[in-house]
Protein backbone atom coordinates (compact mmCIF):
# COMPACT_ATOMS: atom_id res chain seq x y z
CA UNK A 1 0.00 0.00 0.00
CA UNK A 2 2.86 2.40 0.83
CA UNK A 3 4.49 1.74 -2.55
CA UNK A 4 1.22 2.50 -4.31
CA UNK A 5 0.78 5.66 -2.24
CA UNK A 6 4.22 6.95 -3.24
CA UNK A 7 3.55 6.03 -6.88
CA UNK A 8 0.25 7.91 -6.76
CA UNK A 9 2.11 11.05 -5.68
CA UNK A 10 5.15 10.82 -7.97
CA UNK A 11 3.06 9.97 -11.05
CA UNK A 12 2.06 13.65 -11.27
CA UNK A 13 5.56 14.60 -12.41
CA UNK A 14 5.39 12.04 -15.21
CA UNK A 15 1.84 13.16 -16.03
CA UNK A 16 2.89 16.77 -16.57
CA UNK A 17 5.70 15.66 -18.87
CA UNK A 18 3.42 13.29 -20.81
CA UNK A 19 0.71 15.91 -21.37
CA UNK A 20 3.31 18.26 -22.81
CA UNK A 21 4.90 15.53 -24.94
CA UNK A 22 1.58 14.43 -26.46
CA UNK A 23 0.29 18.03 -26.74
CA UNK A 24 -2.83 17.22 -24.72
CA UNK A 25 -3.24 20.56 -22.95
CA UNK A 26 -6.14 21.35 -25.32
CA UNK A 27 -8.21 18.90 -23.29
CA UNK A 28 -7.55 21.03 -20.22
CA UNK A 29 -8.88 24.38 -21.44
CA UNK A 30 -12.64 23.91 -20.99
CA UNK A 31 -12.33 21.83 -17.77
CA UNK A 32 -10.06 24.55 -16.37
CA UNK A 33 -12.67 27.22 -17.10
CA UNK A 34 -15.50 25.15 -15.60
CA UNK A 35 -13.33 24.25 -12.61
CA UNK A 36 -12.36 27.87 -11.88
CA UNK A 37 -15.93 29.14 -12.17
CA UNK A 38 -17.42 26.41 -10.00
CA UNK A 39 -14.52 26.37 -7.53
CA UNK A 40 -14.74 30.16 -7.13
CA UNK A 41 -18.45 29.86 -6.38
CA UNK A 42 -17.80 27.18 -3.76
CA UNK A 43 -15.09 29.25 -2.04
CA UNK A 44 -17.26 32.37 -2.01
CA UNK A 45 -20.23 30.43 -0.66
CA UNK A 46 -18.18 28.69 2.04
CA UNK A 47 -16.62 31.99 3.15
CA UNK A 48 -20.04 33.67 3.26
CA UNK A 49 -21.73 31.09 5.46
CA UNK A 50 -18.87 30.04 7.76
CA UNK A 51 -19.43 33.00 10.14
CA UNK A 52 -23.15 32.28 10.21
CA UNK A 53 -22.55 28.66 11.16
CA UNK A 54 -20.12 29.74 13.89
CA UNK A 55 -22.66 32.24 15.24
CA UNK A 56 -25.41 29.62 15.21
CA UNK A 57 -23.24 27.17 17.17
CA UNK A 58 -22.35 29.82 19.75
CA UNK A 59 -26.02 30.80 20.20
CA UNK A 60 -26.65 27.42 21.84
CA UNK A 61 -24.19 28.19 24.66
CA UNK A 62 -26.16 29.85 27.51
CA UNK A 63 -23.32 30.83 29.89
CA UNK A 64 -20.75 33.62 29.85
CA UNK A 65 -17.95 31.60 31.35
CA UNK A 66 -15.77 30.13 28.61
CA UNK A 67 -17.71 32.05 25.97
CA UNK A 68 -14.63 33.60 24.32
CA UNK A 69 -12.87 30.24 24.12
CA UNK A 70 -15.97 28.62 22.69
CA UNK A 71 -16.25 31.41 20.12
CA UNK A 72 -12.76 30.64 18.86
CA UNK A 73 -13.46 26.90 18.78
CA UNK A 74 -16.76 27.44 16.98
CA UNK A 75 -15.11 29.71 14.40
CA UNK A 76 -12.38 27.17 13.67
CA UNK A 77 -14.87 24.30 13.59
CA UNK A 78 -17.29 26.13 11.27
CA UNK A 79 -14.43 27.07 8.95
CA UNK A 80 -13.23 23.47 8.87
CA UNK A 81 -16.76 22.18 8.35
CA UNK A 82 -17.56 24.51 5.46
CA UNK A 83 -14.13 23.87 3.92
CA UNK A 84 -14.58 20.09 4.04
CA UNK A 85 -18.14 20.22 2.72
CA UNK A 86 -17.18 22.72 0.04
CA UNK A 87 -14.30 20.54 -1.11
CA UNK A 88 -16.54 17.49 -1.07
CA UNK A 89 -19.21 19.20 -3.18
CA UNK A 90 -16.65 20.61 -5.60
CA UNK A 91 -14.89 17.30 -6.00
CA UNK A 92 -17.95 15.32 -6.99
CA UNK A 93 -19.61 17.95 -9.17
CA UNK A 94 -16.41 18.69 -11.08
CA UNK A 95 -15.73 14.97 -11.64
CA UNK A 96 -19.14 14.76 -13.32
CA UNK A 97 -19.14 17.93 -15.42
CA UNK A 98 -15.62 17.49 -16.81
CA UNK A 99 -16.09 13.80 -17.65
CA UNK A 100 -16.82 14.48 -21.36
CA UNK A 101 -13.34 16.06 -21.54
CA UNK A 102 -11.39 13.83 -19.16
CA UNK A 103 -12.60 10.55 -20.71
CA UNK A 104 -11.05 11.27 -24.15
CA UNK A 105 -7.92 12.63 -22.43
CA UNK A 106 -7.60 9.37 -20.53
CA UNK A 107 -8.22 7.46 -23.76
CA UNK A 108 -5.39 9.26 -25.59
CA UNK A 109 -2.99 8.50 -22.76
CA UNK A 110 -4.02 4.83 -22.64
CA UNK A 111 -3.52 4.53 -26.40
CA UNK A 112 -0.01 5.95 -26.04
CA UNK A 113 0.88 3.66 -23.15
CA UNK A 114 -0.56 0.44 -24.59
CA UNK A 115 -0.01 1.06 -28.32
CA UNK A 116 -3.61 -0.01 -28.94
CA UNK A 117 -6.11 2.14 -30.83
CA UNK A 118 -9.21 2.92 -28.80
CA UNK A 119 -10.58 5.44 -31.26
CA UNK A 120 -14.32 5.82 -31.27
CA UNK A 121 -16.24 8.49 -33.21
CA UNK A 122 -17.78 11.12 -30.98
CA UNK A 123 -21.38 10.37 -30.13
CA UNK A 124 -23.70 12.45 -28.00
CA UNK A 125 -25.16 9.24 -26.59
CA UNK A 126 -21.75 8.07 -25.40
CA UNK A 127 -21.09 11.44 -23.74
CA UNK A 128 -24.41 11.17 -21.92
CA UNK A 129 -23.56 7.62 -20.82
CA UNK A 130 -20.24 8.86 -19.44
CA UNK A 131 -22.03 11.55 -17.43
CA UNK A 132 -24.63 9.07 -16.14
CA UNK A 133 -21.90 6.66 -15.05
CA UNK A 134 -20.10 9.55 -13.37
CA UNK A 135 -23.27 10.42 -11.48
CA UNK A 136 -23.73 6.79 -10.40
CA UNK A 137 -20.16 6.50 -9.17
CA UNK A 138 -20.35 9.90 -7.44
CA UNK A 139 -23.63 9.16 -5.66
CA UNK A 140 -22.34 5.80 -4.45
CA UNK A 141 -19.07 7.28 -3.23
CA UNK A 142 -20.51 10.43 -1.67
CA UNK A 143 -22.81 8.36 0.57
CA UNK A 144 -19.87 6.27 1.78
CA UNK A 145 -17.63 9.29 2.20
CA UNK A 146 -20.23 11.27 4.15
CA UNK A 147 -20.66 8.30 6.48
CA UNK A 148 -16.94 8.14 7.27
CA UNK A 149 -16.48 11.91 7.43
CA UNK A 150 -19.48 12.36 9.75
CA UNK A 151 -18.13 9.70 12.10
CA UNK A 152 -14.68 11.29 12.14
CA UNK A 153 -16.17 14.73 12.76
CA UNK A 154 -17.94 13.42 15.85
CA UNK A 155 -14.68 12.01 17.20
CA UNK A 156 -13.00 15.28 16.22
CA UNK A 157 -15.13 17.12 18.80
CA UNK A 158 -12.81 15.55 21.40
CA UNK A 159 -9.91 18.06 21.41
CA UNK A 160 -7.12 15.51 21.83
CA UNK A 161 -8.38 13.55 18.80
CA UNK A 162 -8.99 16.54 16.51
CA UNK A 163 -5.55 16.54 14.77
CA UNK A 164 -5.83 12.82 14.00
CA UNK A 165 -9.42 12.95 12.77
CA UNK A 166 -8.61 15.95 10.54
CA UNK A 167 -5.80 13.95 8.91
CA UNK A 168 -8.05 10.92 8.50
CA UNK A 169 -10.82 13.04 6.94
CA UNK A 170 -8.30 14.32 4.41
CA UNK A 171 -7.17 10.76 3.58
CA UNK A 172 -10.77 9.59 3.18
CA UNK A 173 -11.47 12.47 0.82
CA UNK A 174 -8.24 11.71 -1.04
CA UNK A 175 -9.24 8.07 -1.57
CA UNK A 176 -12.56 8.97 -3.15
CA UNK A 177 -10.98 11.76 -5.23
CA UNK A 178 -8.46 9.22 -6.53
CA UNK A 179 -11.32 6.82 -7.23
CA UNK A 180 -13.03 9.40 -9.44
CA UNK A 181 -9.83 10.16 -11.34
CA UNK A 182 -9.13 6.47 -11.93
CA UNK A 183 -12.66 5.81 -13.13
CA UNK A 184 -12.16 7.79 -16.35
CA UNK A 185 -9.99 4.85 -17.45
CA UNK A 186 -11.78 2.07 -15.60
CA UNK A 187 -15.08 2.87 -17.32
CA UNK A 188 -13.64 1.41 -20.56
CA UNK A 189 -12.84 -1.90 -18.85
CA UNK A 190 -15.24 -2.54 -15.96
CA UNK A 191 -18.73 -1.86 -14.70
CA UNK A 192 -19.23 0.24 -11.57
CA UNK A 193 -19.00 -2.68 -9.14
CA UNK A 194 -15.87 -4.12 -10.77
CA UNK A 195 -14.28 -0.65 -10.80
CA UNK A 196 -14.93 -0.35 -7.07
CA UNK A 197 -13.14 -3.65 -6.45
CA UNK A 198 -10.21 -2.57 -8.61
CA UNK A 199 -9.77 0.70 -6.69
CA UNK A 200 -9.97 -1.10 -3.34
CA UNK A 201 -7.09 -3.33 -4.44
CA UNK A 202 -5.19 -0.18 -5.43
CA UNK A 203 -6.22 1.96 -2.46
CA UNK A 204 -2.67 3.18 -1.78
CA UNK A 205 -2.36 4.54 -5.31
CA UNK A 206 -5.87 6.07 -5.14
CA UNK A 207 -5.05 7.88 -1.89
CA UNK A 208 -1.73 9.15 -3.26
CA UNK A 209 -3.42 10.44 -6.40
CA UNK A 210 -6.14 12.14 -4.36
CA UNK A 211 -3.70 13.68 -1.88
CA UNK A 212 -1.92 15.62 -4.62
CA UNK A 213 -5.22 16.51 -6.34
CA UNK A 214 -6.71 17.98 -3.16
CA UNK A 215 -3.39 19.58 -2.27
CA UNK A 216 -3.36 21.39 -5.62
CA UNK A 217 -6.89 22.61 -4.97
CA UNK A 218 -5.91 23.99 -1.58
CA UNK A 219 -3.19 26.16 -3.10
CA UNK A 220 -5.49 27.39 -5.86
CA UNK A 221 -3.60 26.21 -8.94
CA UNK A 222 -5.49 22.93 -8.82
CA UNK A 223 -8.63 24.65 -10.05
CA UNK A 224 -6.79 25.22 -13.34
CA UNK A 225 -4.57 22.17 -13.87
CA UNK A 226 -5.84 19.73 -11.23
CA UNK A 227 -8.40 17.68 -13.22
CA UNK A 228 -6.24 16.95 -16.32
CA UNK A 229 -3.07 16.28 -14.30
CA UNK A 230 -4.90 13.98 -11.89
CA UNK A 231 -6.62 12.16 -14.77
CA UNK A 232 -3.39 11.49 -16.65
CA UNK A 233 -1.57 10.45 -13.47
CA UNK A 234 -4.44 8.09 -12.60
CA UNK A 235 -4.56 6.68 -16.14
CA UNK A 236 -0.87 5.80 -15.98
CA UNK A 237 -1.35 3.93 -12.72
CA UNK A 238 -4.48 2.11 -13.92
CA UNK A 239 -2.87 1.02 -17.21
CA UNK A 240 0.14 -0.31 -15.32
CA UNK A 241 -2.09 -2.38 -13.06
CA UNK A 242 -4.28 -3.63 -15.89
CA UNK A 243 -1.20 -4.76 -17.78
CA UNK A 244 0.22 -6.62 -14.77
CA UNK A 245 -3.14 -8.35 -14.26
CA UNK A 246 -3.17 -9.79 -17.79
Amino acid sequence: MLTGFIEGITSYLKAFSLISKLKLWKYAMMPALLSVLFGGSIIFGAYSISDNIGGWLISWYPWERGFSLLTKVATVFSGLLTGVLGLLIYKYVILIIVSPFMTPLSQKVEEHLTGKSLDEPFAAGKAVQDIIRGIRVSLKNIIKELFFVAGLFIFGLIPILAPFTTALIFLVQSYYAGFGNMDYTLERHFNVKESSRFVKRSRGFAIGNGVVFLGLLMVGIGFIIGPPLATVAATMGVCKRLESAV
